[in-house]
């Protein structure tokens, strides 16, 4: 079974700077019911690629969250309140 891991850094990130906390994450993974998109712009190109999604918690806010796929684990990069294009993005090509 995969894990969720998460620097400090990245846990510092989400509480100070977007108010999501790790179990809002949690709730998107198992909520998801679109497909996984790959972030393909070369400033933020990985190796592994990074992977996205926007998925509802369990009290329905709408979050976008970054990771990247590694050795078995799921690296969090990044969770929140996605913008309008990445919205219809995600629309358009995860489902």
């Amino acid at each position: 079974m995969m894990s969720l891991k998460c620097s400090s850094a990245v846990k510092q990130k989400l509480a100070e700077k977007h108010g999501v906390s790790l179990e809002e994450v949690q709730q998107c993974f198992a909520n998801r019911e679109g497909g996984l998109l790959e972030d393909i712009r070369e400033n933020h190109k990985t190796d592994p690629p990074t992977q996205w999604f926007i998925a509802e918690t369990d009290y329905g806010r709408r979050l976008k969250v970054v990771f990247i796929l590694k050795d078995g684990d799921i690296l969090l990069k990044t969770a929140y309140c996605p913008n309008p294009k990445e919205e219809v993005i995600y629309t358009k090509y995860a489902f």
